[in-house]
Order: structure tokens, then C-alpha cells, then sequence
């Protein structure tokens, strides 16, 4: 009986031992990680010339708004969402630099109480628009196999909304502001890209430096129309403004 449990003994040590002793040359032998680590080692090169990009982002915003002051009017109590949607669509002309457009569409909403020198004011406001924004970006990758890359975006928006904005005073008041906007930017936008899985990346994007001109046609409780134009030069790090997206990169690994 100890001899056989022995024989046993050495049978299942030289099995183990022969396992270990395998090369890795099957998919099985791999663990997951490793699995999706490898993908990246061997001819991984996203963002070579003629290759084709197709993204998709969005960013939230929602703010609670007690006793806030600005320069036009001190929010008593209101809370604002805003949200933007952007397809992305782009091609490389050469390596590591992409032509590319952006469609966007976005909505900001807010509801509260506000004070108005003399007045307290219930106001909802609501504005939708869309947006195209062509524009190229560069690409710098961070590791040697393009699994982490950082890039620069510059590109040129032109967009379209509208907006109503309802004022309540003494419950029976009511002021109807309804504006048509266009709007012209140009502007610098750095972001990361991280490839989670083979040719699929998240991305992270913010908006940081820009010129803008926007044109705005506004009635009065559908009284005559009135037009105003702003130009704002801008240099801003807004941690809430960060745009968050997927994107596919066609033509990474061939």
C-alpha cells in the first residue's frame, strides 16, 4: 500500500513539474490579464497613417445652488443640470495626426429662486443646441506599446440653440425671455487615451483655452427683437467640465 500511494506521490510531481515546464503557446495557459496585456505587444499601432477613429463622449453636470453670488443676480436656492452628447469621427493622414469631426448636441436646465435688486424671483431657464466642430489632433504616446497616450485637439465650433428663460414675481408677474444663439469658438482641448481592451479606449478630454464669439437674438414676452454680441477670451481648468468617452480605433492591429 505504501508503495502504490509512493508511485503515486511521484507520478503527480512529475505531472506538475511537466506542466510548469510548458511554453506558453496556447491561449489557455494565459491568465486574462495577461491575455489582454499581450494583445498590445506585437504590432499594436492605433494611431498609424490611414487608420480610422470613431468615438463617442458625454459630461454632467449637476450643481445645488444655495445663497450663490454673481454678478447679475444671487441665487437663493436652485440646482442646475447641465449635459453635452458628442459623436466623433476621424482619419489618420499620417501617423500619430488625425482630421476629424465632432457632432454635438447639449441641454442646460435650471430651476430655483433668485434675487434681483429689488425683487425675488422664481426662474426657470432651459437652452438645447447642437454643434459641429472639425478639428485635428495630435497624439503622443506615454508607453512603449501606445497603450497610454496623451493628445492635443484644436478645432473650429459652429452652433445653433435656443433658449427660454420664465420669471415669476408676486405669483402673478411673468416674463418670457426667448433667445436664438450662434455661436463661433476655436479652441485647444488635451485629453488621455487609455486602451482597455484591444482596440477599444477610454477618454478623458478638457476643454482649457479658447476664443468665442457668440450672437444672440432675444424678445421680450414675444415683444421686438433685440440683438447682443459677446467675444470672451478664455483660460479655464474646470474639473466638472471634464468630458468622458469611449472610442474604436479601426486599423490598430494588422
Amino acid at each position: 500500500m505504501k508503495k502504490v500511494l509512493l508511485n503515486v506521490g511521484i507520478l503527480f510531481i512529475l505531472f506538475s513539474v511537466n506542466l510548469k515546464a510548458q511554453p506558453k503557446d496556447s491561449s489557455e495557459n494565459y491568465t486574462p490579464y495577461e491575455l489582454m496585456s499581450s494583445y498590445y505587444n506585437e504590432d499594436f499601432k492605433p494611431f498609424k497613417k490611414k487608420n480610422a477613429y470613431f468615438g463617442l463622449a458625454f459630461s454632467l453636470e449637476d450643481r445645488k445652488q444655495t445663497n450663490s453670488t454673481n454678478i447679475l443676480e444671487t441665487v437663493i436656492d436652485g440646482e442646475r443640470l447641465n449635459y453635452d452628447i458628442s459623436l466623433k469621427g476621424g482619419y489618420y493622414t499620417g501617423n500619430y495626426g488625425m482630421a476629424g469631426l465632432n457632432v454635438n448636441y447639449y441641454q442646460r436646465k435650471f430651476i430655483g429662486e433668485v434675487f434681483r435688486d429689488p425683487d425675488t424671483l422664481q426662474s426657470n431657464t432651459i437652452s438645447r443646441g447642437y454643434a459641429f466642430t472639425p478639428n485635428f489632433r495630435s497624439s503622443v504616446p506615454l508607453t512603449d506599446n501606445e497603450r497610454l497616450s496623451f493628445f492635443t485637439e484644436v478645432g473650429l465650433t459652429f452652433g445653433f440653440g435656443n433658449s427660454l428663460r420664465r420669471t415669476t414675481k408676486n405669483l402673478d408677474e411673468v416674463e418670457k425671455i426667448y433667445s436664438s444663439d450662434f455661436n463661433f469658438r476655436i479652441g485647444i482641448s488635451p485629453g488621455i487615451t487609455f486602451f482597455a481592451m484591444e482596440s477599444f479606449a477610454f477618454e478623458i478630454q478638457l476643454n482649457v483655452l479658447g476664443y468665442e464669439l457668440q450672437v444672440s437674438d432675444q424678445s421680450v414676452n414675444e415683444g421686438e427683437e433685440s440683438r447682443e454680441i459677446q467675444q470672451n477670451v478664455d483660460f479655464n481648468i474646470d474639473i466638472l467640465s471634464l468630458e468622458l468617452g469611449l472610442a474604436y480605433f479601426f486599423g490598430s492591429k494588422k
